[in-house]
């Protein structure tokens, strides 16, 4: 679908986080990639086929959430449905400092495109569904100096849609909504955005357009936007 962007007022650009910038090692957000092998080391007796039921009920949990819970609690959802006791010593170490380029990676054309975009003085901020480590997972993959100032949900006490989400970015950088490109890998936050006067792209990475918004299959294409 084929949105024309207003070009010439357009000074910054407020990204989503996961699925636009950066992937979670062997494909899955959540739990962290090492939750079998923490949880295994407590409970030996336990069948790694068993963990299925209780990260879709985690998962449940997630998306029936009005704002990104503690991940503590999350954690205990999980451990819950698995019928394995949530003992401070295991909720500790689920929780424990990992280095994000274990867990995550950016996508290729991510670092390259933020540089460019700060060479031609466009300013960057970040609005996502997140927990407050989410500057801390940045700055270990070198993305948090690209940021003058990030939106994430389990600071605000909502998610997006949520206007609030959207106007925090925006207002932090002192800019008017329609100053703003908003890109997202959900085309339905995008759309959301846009109601609320921003100009939006959708990251459809598998190359199918959007449903209803305008799309781009990598980020290094908002680059013709500047």
């Amino acid at each position: 679908m084929g949105v024309r962007l207003s070009r010439m007022i357009l000074k910054a650009v407020l990204f989503d986080s996961g699925g636009v910038l950066m992937q979670p090692i062997g494909g899955r957000w959540n739990p962290r990639a090492d939750f079998e092998q923490v949880v295994l080391s407590h409970v030996p007796s336990f069948s790694s086929e068993q963990f299925a039921p209780g990260i879709a009920a985690g998962q449940r949990f997630l998306d029936e959430a009005d704002e990104t819970p503690d991940y503590e609690q999350y954690h205990r959802v999980v451990l819950r449905h698995l019928g394995i006791e949530a003992t401070r010593e295991l909720l500790d170490e689920l929780q424990r400092p990992v280095e994000p380029a274990v867990i995550l990676e950016t996508f290729p054309e991510v670092k390259p495109t933020l540089q460019e975009l700060r060479a031609r003085g466009v300013r960057m901020a970040v609005v996502s569904d997140a927990w407050p480590d989410l500057r801390e997972l940045h700055a270990g993959l070198g993305l948090h100096t690209f940021f003058e100032a990030y939106a994430i949900s389990a600071e605000l006490g909502c998610n997006k849609p949520d206007p609030r989400m959207y106007q925090h970015a925006s207002e932090a950088l002192g800019l008017t909504p329609a100053e703003c490109l908003f890109v997202d890998d959900d085309p339905g936050l995008v759309a959301a955005a846009i109601e609320l006067g921003y100009q939006g792209r959708a990251v459809c990475r598998d190359g199918r357009p959007a449903e209803g918004v305008a799309s781009i299959a990598a980020i290094d294409e908002i680059l013709a936007f500047f």
